[in-house]
Protein backbone atom coordinates (compact mmCIF):
# COMPACT_ATOMS: atom_id res chain seq x y z
CA UNK A 1 0.00 0.00 0.00
CA UNK A 2 1.13 2.85 -0.65
CA UNK A 3 0.57 6.59 1.72
CA UNK A 4 0.42 10.05 1.02
CA UNK A 5 2.59 10.97 4.71
CA UNK A 6 2.76 14.51 3.85
CA UNK A 7 -1.21 14.97 4.50
CA UNK A 8 -0.79 14.42 7.61
CA UNK A 9 -0.69 17.54 9.31
CA UNK A 10 -4.36 18.30 7.90
CA UNK A 11 -5.44 15.09 10.04
CA UNK A 12 -4.31 16.33 13.24
CA UNK A 13 -5.93 19.65 12.55
CA UNK A 14 -9.24 17.83 11.89
CA UNK A 15 -10.49 18.42 15.12
CA UNK A 16 -11.06 22.17 14.58
CA UNK A 17 -12.31 22.12 11.47
CA UNK A 18 -16.12 22.12 10.38
CA UNK A 19 -18.40 18.75 9.61
CA UNK A 20 -18.70 17.58 5.69
CA UNK A 21 -22.07 17.30 4.02
CA UNK A 22 -22.42 13.81 4.15
CA UNK A 23 -21.52 11.63 0.79
CA UNK A 24 -24.45 9.90 -0.52
CA UNK A 25 -23.76 7.25 -2.42
CA UNK A 26 -26.09 6.18 -5.57
CA UNK A 27 -28.90 3.58 -4.57
CA UNK A 28 -27.62 0.42 -5.79
CA UNK A 29 -30.47 -1.84 -7.39
CA UNK A 30 -32.92 -3.28 -5.17
CA UNK A 31 -31.18 -7.03 -6.16
CA UNK A 32 -28.03 -5.96 -4.48
CA UNK A 33 -27.85 -8.00 -0.78
CA UNK A 34 -26.75 -5.01 1.54
CA UNK A 35 -24.86 -4.94 4.77
CA UNK A 36 -24.68 -2.72 7.75
CA UNK A 37 -20.96 -0.95 8.42
CA UNK A 38 -19.79 1.27 11.40
CA UNK A 39 -16.66 2.31 13.51
CA UNK A 40 -15.04 4.81 15.31
CA UNK A 41 -11.85 7.32 13.94
CA UNK A 42 -9.11 8.24 16.20
CA UNK A 43 -6.35 10.47 15.22
CA UNK A 44 -2.62 10.02 15.20
CA UNK A 45 -2.69 11.99 19.24
CA UNK A 46 -5.17 9.43 20.47
CA UNK A 47 -8.26 11.37 20.16
CA UNK A 48 -11.58 11.03 18.05
CA UNK A 49 -11.53 12.37 15.16
CA UNK A 50 -14.13 14.98 14.79
CA UNK A 51 -14.17 15.64 10.65
CA UNK A 52 -13.19 13.71 7.41
CA UNK A 53 -14.84 10.28 5.74
CA UNK A 54 -14.76 6.65 5.65
CA UNK A 55 -14.80 5.43 2.18
CA UNK A 56 -15.82 1.50 0.67
CA UNK A 57 -13.64 1.42 -1.80
CA UNK A 58 -13.38 -2.10 -4.38
CA UNK A 59 -9.79 -3.39 -3.60
CA UNK A 60 -8.69 -2.99 -7.54
CA UNK A 61 -9.10 1.30 -7.32
CA UNK A 62 -8.33 1.55 -4.00
CA UNK A 63 -4.92 3.14 -4.49
CA UNK A 64 -3.59 5.82 -6.10
CA UNK A 65 -5.44 6.25 -9.55
CA UNK A 66 -7.38 8.58 -11.96
CA UNK A 67 -10.13 10.38 -9.43
CA UNK A 68 -12.81 9.02 -11.86
CA UNK A 69 -11.74 5.45 -11.27
CA UNK A 70 -11.94 5.74 -7.22
CA UNK A 71 -15.40 7.67 -7.35
CA UNK A 72 -16.62 4.51 -10.03
CA UNK A 73 -15.44 2.04 -7.41
CA UNK A 74 -16.62 3.90 -3.99
CA UNK A 75 -19.97 1.99 -3.01
CA UNK A 76 -20.49 4.07 0.17
CA UNK A 77 -18.47 7.20 1.60
CA UNK A 78 -19.61 8.58 4.78
CA UNK A 79 -19.44 11.23 7.13
CA UNK A 80 -17.30 11.39 10.75
CA UNK A 81 -19.61 13.07 13.10
CA UNK A 82 -18.62 15.07 16.53
CA UNK A 83 -17.61 11.59 18.16
CA UNK A 84 -15.73 9.83 16.21
CA UNK A 85 -18.02 7.96 14.41
CA UNK A 86 -19.36 6.46 11.30
CA UNK A 87 -22.00 4.56 9.86
CA UNK A 88 -23.75 3.43 6.79
CA UNK A 89 -24.51 0.63 4.49
CA UNK A 90 -22.67 -0.77 1.33
CA UNK A 91 -23.43 -4.26 -0.85
CA UNK A 92 -21.75 -7.12 0.32
CA UNK A 93 -18.42 -7.83 -0.72
CA UNK A 94 -14.85 -7.07 0.00
CA UNK A 95 -13.39 -3.73 0.74
CA UNK A 96 -10.73 -1.65 1.31
CA UNK A 97 -11.53 1.15 3.87
CA UNK A 98 -9.92 4.25 3.65
CA UNK A 99 -9.96 7.52 5.68
CA UNK A 100 -9.49 10.95 3.82
CA UNK A 101 -9.16 14.04 6.10
CA UNK A 102 -11.29 16.76 5.29
CA UNK A 103 -10.19 18.88 1.84
CA UNK A 104 -8.53 15.56 0.73
CA UNK A 105 -9.15 14.83 -2.96
CA UNK A 106 -10.05 11.83 -4.27
CA UNK A 107 -6.61 10.25 -4.69
CA UNK A 108 -5.74 11.21 -1.73
CA UNK A 109 -5.83 9.22 1.70
CA UNK A 110 -4.56 9.48 5.39
CA UNK A 111 -4.88 5.77 6.49
CA UNK A 112 -6.60 2.73 4.93
CA UNK A 113 -7.50 -1.16 5.38
CA UNK A 114 -7.81 -3.95 3.01
CA UNK A 115 -9.84 -6.87 2.84
CA UNK A 116 -12.49 -6.14 5.01
CA UNK A 117 -15.48 -8.24 4.52
CA UNK A 118 -18.91 -7.14 4.15
CA UNK A 119 -21.31 -9.68 5.28
CA UNK A 120 -25.15 -9.52 4.02
CA UNK A 121 -27.58 -8.70 6.85
CA UNK A 122 -24.52 -8.50 9.44
CA UNK A 123 -23.31 -5.06 11.50
CA UNK A 124 -19.21 -4.97 10.46
CA UNK A 125 -17.22 -2.84 12.44
CA UNK A 126 -13.86 -1.29 10.92
CA UNK A 127 -12.67 1.22 13.17
CA UNK A 128 -9.93 3.63 11.91
CA UNK A 129 -6.67 4.00 14.48
CA UNK A 130 -4.42 5.96 13.42
CA UNK A 131 -2.69 6.24 16.66
CA UNK A 132 -1.49 2.38 16.16
CA UNK A 133 2.24 2.16 16.23
CA UNK A 134 2.48 1.07 12.93
CA UNK A 135 0.86 4.00 11.54
CA UNK A 136 3.10 5.93 13.72
CA UNK A 137 6.31 4.10 12.44
CA UNK A 138 5.72 5.33 9.02
CA UNK A 139 5.76 8.94 9.94
CA UNK A 140 8.82 11.35 8.83
CA UNK A 141 11.08 11.77 11.43
CA UNK A 142 10.15 15.63 12.09
CA UNK A 143 6.33 14.58 12.06
CA UNK A 144 7.19 11.99 14.39
CA UNK A 145 8.36 14.57 17.11
CA UNK A 146 5.37 16.94 16.22
CA UNK A 147 3.40 14.38 17.50
CA UNK A 148 5.23 13.76 20.51
CA UNK A 149 5.46 17.47 21.27
CA UNK A 150 1.52 17.27 20.70
CA UNK A 151 0.90 14.40 22.83
CA UNK A 152 2.94 15.88 25.66
CA UNK A 153 0.81 19.21 25.36
CA UNK A 154 -2.25 17.17 25.51
CA UNK A 155 -0.99 14.93 28.38
CA UNK A 156 -0.55 18.15 30.47
CA UNK A 157 -3.67 19.69 29.83
CA UNK A 158 -5.51 16.89 30.80
CA UNK A 159 -3.53 16.38 34.08
CA UNK A 160 -4.55 20.09 34.61
CA UNK A 161 -8.21 19.53 33.90
CA UNK A 162 -8.13 16.42 36.40
CA UNK A 163 -6.46 19.19 38.41
CA UNK A 164 -9.63 21.58 37.97
CA UNK A 165 -11.96 19.24 38.15
CA UNK A 166 -11.13 17.99 41.83
CA UNK A 167 -10.96 21.86 42.62
CA UNK A 168 -14.15 22.74 41.76
CA UNK A 169 -15.58 19.56 43.60
CA UNK A 170 -13.91 20.75 46.91
CA UNK A 171 -15.55 24.44 45.77
CA UNK A 172 -18.77 23.28 45.90
CA UNK A 173 -18.58 21.22 49.33
CA UNK A 174 -16.85 24.73 50.90
CA UNK A 175 -20.00 26.44 49.23
CA UNK A 176 -22.26 23.97 50.73
CA UNK A 177 -19.95 24.48 54.39
CA UNK A 178 -20.19 28.28 54.44
CA UNK A 179 -24.16 28.08 54.01
CA UNK A 180 -24.09 25.53 56.29
CA UNK A 181 -22.30 28.03 59.01
CA UNK A 182 -24.28 30.51 58.17
CA UNK A 183 -27.10 28.98 59.89
CA UNK A 184 -25.12 27.09 62.33
CA UNK A 185 -27.68 28.92 65.17
CA UNK A 186 -30.54 27.13 63.36
CA UNK A 187 -29.33 24.20 63.25
CA UNK A 188 -28.05 23.99 66.69
CA UNK A 189 -32.00 24.86 67.94
CA UNK A 190 -33.14 22.46 65.84
CA UNK A 191 -30.81 19.72 67.35
CA UNK A 192 -30.84 20.53 71.05
CA UNK A 193 -34.77 21.60 70.87
CA UNK A 194 -37.02 24.46 72.94
CA UNK A 195 -35.56 23.24 76.13
CA UNK A 196 -32.37 24.07 75.35
CA UNK A 197 -30.26 27.18 77.59
CA UNK A 198 -28.66 29.73 75.58
CA UNK A 199 -25.52 28.54 76.84
CA UNK A 200 -26.06 24.98 75.32
CA UNK A 201 -27.48 26.91 72.02
CA UNK A 202 -23.94 29.14 71.70
CA UNK A 203 -22.09 25.31 72.56
CA UNK A 204 -23.10 23.62 69.95
CA UNK A 205 -23.52 27.07 67.16
CA UNK A 206 -19.88 27.04 68.01
CA UNK A 207 -19.37 23.63 67.69
CA UNK A 208 -21.09 23.23 64.15
CA UNK A 209 -18.97 26.15 63.06
CA UNK A 210 -15.63 25.12 63.96
CA UNK A 211 -16.23 21.64 62.33
CA UNK A 212 -17.20 23.72 59.03
CA UNK A 213 -14.81 26.02 58.73
CA UNK A 214 -11.87 23.18 59.70
CA UNK A 215 -12.98 21.48 56.86
CA UNK A 216 -12.80 24.36 54.68
CA UNK A 217 -9.12 25.43 55.75
CA UNK A 218 -8.56 21.45 55.00
CA UNK A 219 -9.80 21.65 51.50
CA UNK A 220 -8.18 25.16 50.63
CA UNK A 221 -4.76 24.27 52.27
CA UNK A 222 -4.35 21.60 49.93
CA UNK A 223 -6.40 23.15 47.28
CA UNK A 224 -3.71 26.40 47.41
CA UNK A 225 -0.66 24.09 47.29
CA UNK A 226 -2.09 22.22 44.18
CA UNK A 227 -3.24 25.50 42.31
CA UNK A 228 -1.35 28.28 43.92
CA UNK A 229 -1.98 30.75 41.20
CA UNK A 230 -5.77 30.66 41.83
CA UNK A 231 -7.18 33.66 44.10
CA UNK A 232 -10.50 32.33 44.86
CA UNK A 233 -8.59 29.17 46.78
CA UNK A 234 -6.35 31.83 49.03
CA UNK A 235 -9.61 33.93 49.64
CA UNK A 236 -11.45 30.73 51.00
CA UNK A 237 -8.69 29.57 53.01
CA UNK A 238 -8.74 33.06 54.31
CA UNK A 239 -12.41 32.82 55.37
CA UNK A 240 -12.11 29.29 57.02
CA UNK A 241 -8.67 30.89 58.97
CA UNK A 242 -10.97 33.90 59.96
CA UNK A 243 -13.56 32.10 61.38
CA UNK A 244 -11.81 29.79 63.66
CA UNK A 245 -10.24 32.83 64.41
CA UNK A 246 -6.63 32.49 63.72
CA UNK A 247 -6.67 36.17 62.39
CA UNK A 248 -3.06 36.14 61.53
CA UNK A 249 -3.24 33.55 58.91
CA UNK A 250 -6.04 34.63 57.68
CA UNK A 251 -4.53 38.37 57.11
CA UNK A 252 -1.57 36.65 54.98
CA UNK A 253 -4.21 34.57 53.06
CA UNK A 254 -6.19 37.73 52.08
CA UNK A 255 -2.91 39.52 51.39
CA UNK A 256 -2.12 36.08 48.99
CA UNK A 257 -5.47 36.02 47.54
CA UNK A 258 -5.21 39.87 46.57
CA UNK A 259 -1.34 39.37 45.23
CA UNK A 260 -2.31 36.35 43.11
CA UNK A 261 -6.16 38.23 41.49
CA UNK A 262 -3.86 41.09 40.57
CA UNK A 263 -1.28 39.31 38.72
CA UNK A 264 -3.84 37.38 37.02
CA UNK A 265 -4.80 38.49 32.95
CA UNK A 266 -8.62 38.93 34.15
CA UNK A 267 -8.45 39.97 37.82
CA UNK A 268 -12.04 39.72 39.35
CA UNK A 269 -13.50 42.62 41.38
CA UNK A 270 -15.75 40.33 43.30
CA UNK A 271 -12.92 38.21 44.70
CA UNK A 272 -11.03 41.23 45.30
CA UNK A 273 -14.05 43.33 47.17
CA UNK A 274 -14.56 39.67 49.44
CA UNK A 275 -10.58 39.88 50.30
CA UNK A 276 -10.64 43.47 51.13
CA UNK A 277 -13.74 42.99 53.38
CA UNK A 278 -12.37 39.88 54.60
CA UNK A 279 -9.28 42.25 56.17
CA UNK A 280 -11.32 44.78 56.95
CA UNK A 281 -13.15 42.00 59.42
CA UNK A 282 -9.90 41.23 60.69
CA UNK A 283 -8.92 44.43 61.72
CA UNK A 284 -12.25 45.31 63.11
CA UNK A 285 -12.05 42.39 65.45
CA UNK A 286 -8.48 43.10 66.97
CA UNK A 287 -9.03 46.84 67.37
CA UNK A 288 -7.02 48.11 64.16
CA UNK A 289 -9.81 50.78 63.12
CA UNK A 290 -8.06 53.18 60.71
CA UNK A 291 -6.82 49.37 58.82
CA UNK A 292 -10.32 48.33 59.44
CA UNK A 293 -11.93 51.38 57.23
CA UNK A 294 -9.35 51.45 55.01
CA UNK A 295 -9.78 47.66 54.09
CA UNK A 296 -13.76 48.17 53.34
CA UNK A 297 -13.18 51.33 51.84
CA UNK A 298 -11.03 49.52 49.12
CA UNK A 299 -13.74 46.73 48.94
CA UNK A 300 -16.55 49.41 48.40
CA UNK A 301 -14.34 50.62 45.47
CA UNK A 302 -13.15 48.21 43.59
CA UNK A 303 -16.61 46.18 43.47
CA UNK A 304 -19.15 49.06 43.32
CA UNK A 305 -21.89 46.64 43.23
CA UNK A 306 -21.36 45.20 46.84
CA UNK A 307 -20.80 48.36 48.52
CA UNK A 308 -23.65 48.65 50.27
CA UNK A 309 -23.43 44.67 51.85
CA UNK A 310 -19.52 45.95 52.73
CA UNK A 311 -19.98 48.98 54.90
CA UNK A 312 -23.19 47.19 56.31
CA UNK A 313 -21.00 44.42 57.53
CA UNK A 314 -18.32 47.04 58.63
CA UNK A 315 -20.89 48.68 60.95
CA UNK A 316 -21.81 45.25 62.17
CA UNK A 317 -18.02 43.85 63.04
CA UNK A 318 -17.81 46.89 65.04
CA UNK A 319 -20.97 46.18 66.77
CA UNK A 320 -20.23 42.87 67.49
CA UNK A 321 -16.66 44.10 68.61
CA UNK A 322 -17.98 46.64 71.35
CA UNK A 323 -16.23 49.25 69.37
CA UNK A 324 -19.22 52.03 70.46
CA UNK A 325 -17.26 54.91 68.18
CA UNK A 326 -16.25 52.77 65.53
CA UNK A 327 -19.85 51.32 65.02
CA UNK A 328 -20.93 54.97 64.64
CA UNK A 329 -19.09 56.47 62.06
CA UNK A 330 -19.19 53.30 60.05
CA UNK A 331 -22.93 53.57 60.46
CA UNK A 332 -22.76 57.17 58.88
CA UNK A 333 -20.67 55.95 55.82
CA UNK A 334 -23.11 53.11 55.23
CA UNK A 335 -25.80 55.79 55.28
CA UNK A 336 -24.57 57.85 52.86
CA UNK A 337 -24.55 54.66 50.38
CA UNK A 338 -28.16 53.83 51.28
CA UNK A 339 -30.06 56.39 53.41
CA UNK A 340 -32.59 53.92 53.08
CA UNK A 341 -31.55 50.87 55.65
CA UNK A 342 -33.05 50.92 58.91
CA UNK A 343 -30.54 48.46 60.25
CA UNK A 344 -27.87 51.75 59.45
CA UNK A 345 -29.78 53.89 61.66
CA UNK A 346 -30.13 51.37 64.49
CA UNK A 347 -26.32 50.68 65.02
CA UNK A 348 -25.71 54.55 65.18
CA UNK A 349 -28.57 54.75 67.47
CA UNK A 350 -27.18 51.49 69.44
CA UNK A 351 -23.94 52.91 68.98
CA UNK A 352 -24.78 56.56 70.49
CA UNK A 353 -26.69 55.01 73.28
CA UNK A 354 -23.55 53.67 75.03
CA UNK A 355 -22.91 57.14 75.94
CA UNK A 356 -26.11 58.68 77.31
CA UNK A 357 -26.41 59.66 80.79
CA UNK A 358 -29.00 59.67 83.31
CA UNK A 359 -30.88 63.29 84.83
CA UNK A 360 -30.40 63.01 88.64
CA UNK A 361 -33.49 64.73 88.77
CA UNK A 362 -35.76 62.87 86.84
CA UNK A 363 -34.20 59.83 86.59
CA UNK A 364 -34.84 59.94 82.58
CA UNK A 365 -31.90 58.98 80.16
CA UNK A 366 -30.28 61.52 78.59
CA UNK A 367 -29.46 60.35 75.12
CA UNK A 368 -26.43 62.29 73.13
CA UNK A 369 -26.79 64.39 70.10
CA UNK A 370 -28.15 62.35 67.12
CA UNK A 371 -29.47 59.41 69.34
CA UNK A 372 -32.99 60.05 69.02
CA UNK A 373 -33.04 60.60 65.40
CA UNK A 374 -31.31 57.65 64.99
CA UNK A 375 -34.06 55.34 66.83
CA UNK A 376 -36.68 57.71 65.05
CA UNK A 377 -35.15 57.35 61.68
CA UNK A 378 -35.58 53.62 61.97
CA UNK A 379 -39.02 53.33 63.64
CA UNK A 380 -39.95 55.44 60.15
CA UNK A 381 -38.46 52.98 57.82
CA UNK A 382 -39.24 49.96 59.98
CA UNK A 383 -42.02 50.77 62.16
CA UNK A 384 -42.12 46.90 62.93
CA UNK A 385 -38.87 45.98 62.65
CA UNK A 386 -37.11 43.27 65.04
CA UNK A 387 -35.48 46.22 67.03
CA UNK A 388 -38.85 48.22 66.96
CA UNK A 389 -40.33 47.60 70.53
CA UNK A 390 -36.70 48.11 71.90
CA UNK A 391 -35.98 51.19 70.34
CA UNK A 392 -39.80 52.21 71.35
CA UNK A 393 -38.83 51.62 75.28
CA UNK A 394 -35.40 53.36 74.81
CA UNK A 395 -37.20 56.84 73.62
CA UNK A 396 -40.02 56.33 75.97
CA UNK A 397 -37.98 56.25 78.81
CA UNK A 398 -35.85 59.37 77.70
CA UNK A 399 -38.66 61.20 77.32
CA UNK A 400 -38.65 61.24 73.73
CA UNK A 401 -42.34 62.05 71.66
CA UNK A 402 -41.87 59.35 69.21
CA UNK A 403 -42.79 60.39 65.40
CA UNK A 404 -44.12 57.00 64.07
CA UNK A 405 -46.98 55.12 62.82
CA UNK A 406 -45.68 52.58 65.43
CA UNK A 407 -47.76 51.82 68.24
CA UNK A 408 -45.75 50.31 71.32
CA UNK A 409 -47.56 47.30 72.86
CA UNK A 410 -49.30 48.83 76.32
CA UNK A 411 -46.79 46.85 78.28
CA UNK A 412 -44.56 49.32 77.59
CA UNK A 413 -46.10 52.05 78.69
CA UNK A 414 -45.86 53.77 81.73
Amino acid sequence: MKRTISLWLGVLALALMPALAQQKPAAPAASVPMGKVHGHVTNPTGAPQTSGAVSFLEPAHAGAAPATSLQAADKGTFQVDANGDYKGEVPAGTYSVVYRSQGMTADKQADRFDNVKVVAGQDTVQDIDMSRQEYIDKLPPDQKKQLEDLRQKNAAALKANEVIKHLNADLHTVSQDVKDSDTARATAAQQLGPSATKADLEAKETEIKTAKYTEIETLMTKDTAAKPDASILWAQLALAQSGLKKYDDAEVSYKKALEVDAASKKPNPAIQGMANAGLGEIYARTGKVAEANAAYDAAAKINPQMAGFYLRNEAVIFFQSGNADAQVAAADEAIKNDPNDALLYYLKGQGLVSKATIDPKTQRIVLPEGCAEAYQKYLDLAPTGPYATEVQGILQQAGQKINSSYKAPKANKK
